[in-house]
């Protein structure tokens, strides 16, 4: 890793924690009414886009992390592009988490801290490894994100809306990495991962 590149991933790192981001995309489900939700569905539903953003952070963290450790142009293009879009995910979970009285999560630094090291970790043993695992964390966050699907109000259509396009997004990063020649993660790895995201989802509902 040079020098340059890292003091960007520094920048970048305390403009996704601290900064305000921007959304290339409009937010989906801008223009759909608020439904009357009950204060307990509003609660629920900030907790869950708290998460969300928190999965975000992280998420911006992880392809940094990756994109540092590859020396491949079209990887680093690719990691570059689903980054890119993240941010847009970022920047609409905010959003929403504002519009339902919520607020992001308190540990956010800490967050994107542990995943930049993961991602780079990851990024070190090799550029197919590197894929598997971007393919692998995607489809985690595509359960992830089914699940808050089916625990959110049916009335809920602006937040629903933003958690069915980031869903779809997921599964093109996830196509994406398979396609750019992704290896299938061992099973323990894919565990540790999916205990990993449950223990940082957990703490992410509430603080």
């Amino acid at each position: 890793m040079n020098l340059d590149a890292a003091i960007i991933a520094f920048d970048r790192g305390l403009r996704t924690v601290f900064g305000r981001p921007q959304a290339a995309r409009p937010v989906p489900g801008e223009s759909l009414p608020d439904a009357p939700l009950s204060e307990e569905e509003r609660r629920l539903a900030a907790a869950l886009m708290r998460v969300n953003h928190c999965g975000e952070v992280c998420a911006q963290a992880l392809y940094q992390g990756q994109a540092l450790a590859s020396s491949d142009p079209h990887i680093k293009e690719a990691l570059s592009q689903a980054a890119r879009e993240e941010e847009d995910h970022l920047a609409w979970c905010e959003q929403r988490i504002k519009e339902l009285g919520g607020r992001t999560s308190l540990l956010n630094p800490l967050w994107f801290s542990g995943a930049l090291a993961i991602g780079y970790v990851a990024g070190r043993f090799g550029d197919e490894w590197n894929l598997g695992f971007l393919k692998e964390t995607e489809k985690q966050v595509e359960r992830h994100l089914l699940g808050h699907l089916e625990r959110l109000s049916p009335q809920d259509q602006k937040t629903r809306a933003i958690v069915d396009q980031m869903k779809i997004d997921e599964a093109q990063h996830a196509h994406t990495a398979e396609m750019l020649g992704a290896r299938e993660l061992p099973a323990p790895v894919k565990l540790a991962m999916k205990l990993s995201a449950k223990v940082m989802t957990s703490v992410a509902h509430y603080v």
